[in-house]
């Protein structure tokens, strides 16, 4: 079907860009009842490499007929040596509301903290339309165009577009494809990709890629695995463009 070569299509060019997290998908469906999911991950070594990782995420998702409302937190903390090689922070909520069988308007916000990243908080929100490419049972397939504002609070002054900054604040575009697949009786795939270009500083721009394979076990514990990955092509002095972490975890759905 075209829909689903278009799917596939964009998710391959998504992953050759940037990796991303995996996660489990909390329950939707249409009855207006809120739906939650918890997701922990850990990992611990020692001996000649003393090492370890937690990762906490908690999903929360109201769906009915005409409208979606989501919200996300999670916290990613690994060390090793003694020494922090993670720390973020981060919490996401969207709003959508369909104005016809096809097109939907949606709000979003978003905060993040990475201290490692130079990033001591970014305040974000957006707003824009989508279209529904495909919907039904199995998944959906939505893209989304929009405009948002980002600011910027650095935990050390860095230079940013030319010019030595404490904080930095612009307008972005905010484009994004979103999905999910049921592919077996147990087993999902999601990914959503989203483009920020920078339209105070010509041709910069960040992006985020978030996708992920979950398994259930039963009907409230799924196994996930997968990839997360941030890009900023201007993220300061002396830091990398790009931020990938491995997660593996346990799922627990509170349906």
């Amino acid at each position: 079907m075209p829909c689903r070569s278009l799917i596939v299509t964009l998710t391959s060019a998504a992953a050759l860009f940037a990796p991303a997290l995996s996660q489990a998908q909390v329950t939707l469906k249409p009855d207006g009842q809120w739906r939650y999911l918890l997701t922990a991950g850990a990992n611990v070594s020692s001996g000649n490499n003393d090492a370890g990782s937690l990762n906490l995420a908690v999903e929360g998702a109201q769906q009915t007929p005409y409208d979606k409302w989501t919200w996300s937190a999670k916290a990613d903390h690994a060390r090793s040596a003694g020494v922090a090689t993670t720390d973020r922070y981060g919490l996401r909520t969207q709003y959508n509301r369909d104005i016809s069988p096809d097109w939907f308007g949606f709000g979003s916000g978003e905060t993040l903290r990475d201290k490692l990243a130079n990033i001591a908080a970014r305040y974000s929100v957006a707003s824009g339309v989508g279209r529904h490419m495909w919907r039904e049972d199995g998944g959906f397939f939505d893209l989304s165009a929009g405009v948002g504002y980002s600011h910027d609070r650095f935990v050390a002054p860095t230079d940013i577009a030319g010019e030595m900054r404490d904080k930095y604040g612009r307008v972005e575009l905010v484009l994004a494809e979103e999905s999910s697949h049921r592919l077996t009786a147990t087993t999902s795939l999601r990914q959503k990709f989203t483009l920020y270009p920078n339209l105070r500083d010509s041709g910069k721009y960040r992006a985020a890629l978030e996708t992920g394979l979950t398994v259930a076990m039963t009907s409230t514990i799924n196994l996930s695995a997968g990839l997360s990955y941030r890009y900023d092509s201007d993220p300061g002095t002396s830091l990398e463009k790009g931020d990938a972490t491995f997660v593996t975890g346990v799922s627990m759905r509170f349906d």
